[in-house]
């Protein structure tokens, strides 16, 4: 929820963080803290909002479920009390006497191939789907636990018919009730943190969504021109095709002039299994990877330089430029 109910139109220009404030959930004293403060300041990006969204429309479209459960797992940074989400991705698991049970297998596989990219990213917490957390969300954040002991729960419920952001994020914390030690969610305050390559993709997903908006994204342009460009050659492959097989069957006449010109077209295609072609595409990835090593190394020089100059002209103001060059040469 938005602190000033109202929800901002997210634009390319957007160049503050939007303060947020989660919907105030249905208190269940099995799941919910009764009161607390948080104990986090967390920024959440458009991004996860968007893979969380785009991964629940999937799993309910694919198998046609009302009320369909993903899972996730939560990436980001944390700097002491500061947590910034930044990424997402999906979690397989299994219904064992109706709990869910997730597969760690699969997980730790994911997690490897995202640490290989974002390297900087840490495991910061889980996603569902739902509305207030209950005694399921409970049983799997015990396991999300094992990975991150103060993991967050991201909770976007779907269904919510508020015209605010459906978002909900909650931290877990150790409480005794009945003197029993449970696992008990306190709703976090979060605020909406963009980067450029975001907010354009906020700005296209808000321009294509909007009813009867005449406007049009730059992305969304440029998508329809390589559309349009992709189905011509399409068309014209096709058509070449057709020819060729009418002049096999003996449907046409033979016309050496036009067999000539789609030979010349074949000719002109990369043939990627060929021997040649991996050569020379070797040859040319070798090439740029030597014209990277050399700017590099060339900015390295040209920055040594800098400070050996940089440090001659300081200490040869102070009178002691000599004195300290005999001792660092």
């Amino acid at each position: 929820m938005f602190a000033n109910n109202k929800r901002p139109k997210m634009t390319s220009d957007t160049a503050e963080d939007i303060p947020m404030q989660s919907e105030a959930p249905e208190v269940d004293s099995t799941v919910m803290a009764p009161s607390g403060s948080a104990s986090v300041s967390i920024a959440l990006h458009p991004l996860v909002i968007m893979n969380v969204s785009e991964h629940y429309t999937r799993t309910k479209a694919q198998g046609e479920i009302r009320d369909a459960k993903v899972v996730g797992a939560l990436l980001g940074k944390q700097e002491g009390r500061n947590i910034e989400i930044l990424n997402s991705f999906e979690l397989q698991y299994d219904l064992i006497e109706k709990d869910i049970v997730i597969n760690m297998e699969y997980y730790r596989a994911k997690e490897e191939q995202f640490r290989q990219v974002f390297k900087e990213l840490d495991f910061i917490g889980w996603y569902t789907n739902g509305g207030p957390p209950n005694p399921g969300d409970v049983h799997i954040h015990k396991q999300m636990s094992q990975i991150n002991e103060s993991s967050l729960l991201f909770k976007l419920n779907p269904l919510s018919k508020s015209s605010d952001l459906p978002v909900n994020i909650f931290e877990s914390v150790i409480d005794l009730v009945d003197k029993e030690p449970r696992v008990l969610f306190i709703d976090v305050p979060y605020t909406l943190a963009t980067e450029e390559a975001e907010r354009i993709g906020v700005d296209h997903v808000a321009r294509v969504s909007s009813a009867g908006n005449s406007e049009i994204s730059s992305a969304a342009e440029h998508l329809q021109t390589q559309h349009n460009a992709i189905k011509m050659l399409h068309n014209r492959i096709k058509t070449i095709l057709q020819y060729v097989k009418a002049v096999k069957a003996g449907e046409i006449p033979l016309n050496n002039e036009i067999m000539r010109m789609c030979r010349s077209l074949c000719q002109r295609l990369p043939v990627l299994e060929s021997s040649q072609f991996q050569e020379d595409f070797f040859d040319q990835c070798n090439d740029v990877m030597l014209l990277t090593y050399l700017v590099t190394i060339n900015k390295g020089c040209n920055t040594a330089s800098d400070f050996i100059t940089k440090f001659n002209l300081a200490y040869d103001r102070h009178g002691i430029g000599r004195r300290m060059r005999g001792l660092l040469y």
